[in-house]
């Protein structure tokens, strides 16, 4: 079985580190590298975390650490009233590990594509900063690129503020590089990720299930602690950044339609809303805008890469 080769830009965070366990534990993908950004948290914690998550689950991955700051505003640092200051808070994993030579992320994303001889899938689940340096210094490696598959985006109410998703406004301007790119786009916004909650009645179950699932549980039960302050929207914690990977894996586990999307950086109340033309009066559809996700699917795949991980 030929592997998807995919690069996974990220900033954990406690949903990034659930979708880094769907990823890790998941053999239909080959994972060439993980490069972070900063985001949930500051850069020198994302980039510890993944490097702490790789670790943990003795994964040899090439991990690359990218940008500090977006491209042109200060960073947004209500990522850490969610996910903690260090994005990985009351997780029991080892703090103290070796880390790696560090290697620049836009550096490593260009000498992943010019080695490969398929074409490799970019995932991001952070701000786009990185992907967005990547396609501005090598615009001759986007033909090299798959699909760029982001969590990110909202065609409807945002979770930053009333308009825009948080990994969006973290860095719109990026966002809009990347939208405007002509690289192929699946958009897993809020309108698909805000539906696919982990009840809290679950968390005990995953416990049962090795070290992987004790891991699972921990993340969830922090993560959990958050959204019991949103009020009853929520059952259990939306984990966002799951939805992108499980399409990558089985693009049948979600649902979506082709429209042209535009990311707003100048509007006063708007900045940073991915706005998606339902009117279709645009004829450029640059995006897939993910709606529904078959849940029993991905819960499956879930479940399936906690187990793999345990053997590991």
């Amino acid at each position: 079985m030929n592997k998807k080769p995919i690069i996974i830009d990220c900033d954990p965070g406690y949903d990034d580190a659930l979708a880094l366990v769907l990823a890790l534990g998941n053999d239909t993908l080959d994972i060439r590298a993980i490069t972070t950004v900063a985001g949930n948290v500051p850069l020198a914690r994302t980039y510890k975390n993944a490097v702490r998550i790789c670790s943990y689950f003795g994964k040899e991955i090439r991990i690359g650490c990218g940008a500090e700051n977006p491209l042109i505003r200060e960073r947004d640092t209500g990522g850490e009233k969610v996910h903690s200051p260090s994005g990985l808070g009351g997780v029991n994993i080892p703090e103290d590990v070796e880390m790696p030579e560090k290697v620049n992320a836009i550096e490593l994303i260009r000498s992943v594509l010019e080695e490969s001889e398929d074409k490799v899938t970019l995932l991001p689940i952070g701000p786009l900063t990185n992907i967005a340096l990547f396609l501005s210094q090598y615009p001759e490696l986007k033909e090299k690129i798959e699909e760029i598959v982001i969590m990110g985006g909202a065609a409807r109410e945002g979770n930053c503020t009333a308009s825009a998703e948080f990994n969006i406004y973290a860095d719109a301007e990026s966002a809009r590089m990347v939208f405007e790119s002509g690289v192929p786009i699946v958009m897993a916004g809020l309108d698909v990720t805000n539906k696919f909650q982990i009840l809290p009645e679950t968390f005990a179950s995953y416990r049962k299930m090795g070290k992987t699932g004790i891991f699972v549980a921990e993340v969830l039960e922090r993560y959990y602690d958050f959204y019991q302050t949103l009020g009853d929207k929520f059952n259990g914690p939306a984990i966002h950044d799951m939805i992108p990977i499980a399409y990558v894996i089985d693009p049948t586990s979600c649902e979506g339609k082709a429209y042209h999307v535009d990311v707003e950086c100048r509007g006063e109340f708007t900045y940073g809303r991915t706005v998606v033309d339902f009117g279709e009066m645009n004829p450029d559809k640059n995006a897939i805008v993910l709606f529904e996700s078959d849940q029993k699917r991905i819960f499956e795949m879930f479940e399936e890469s906690i187990e793999a991980l345990n053997q590991e």
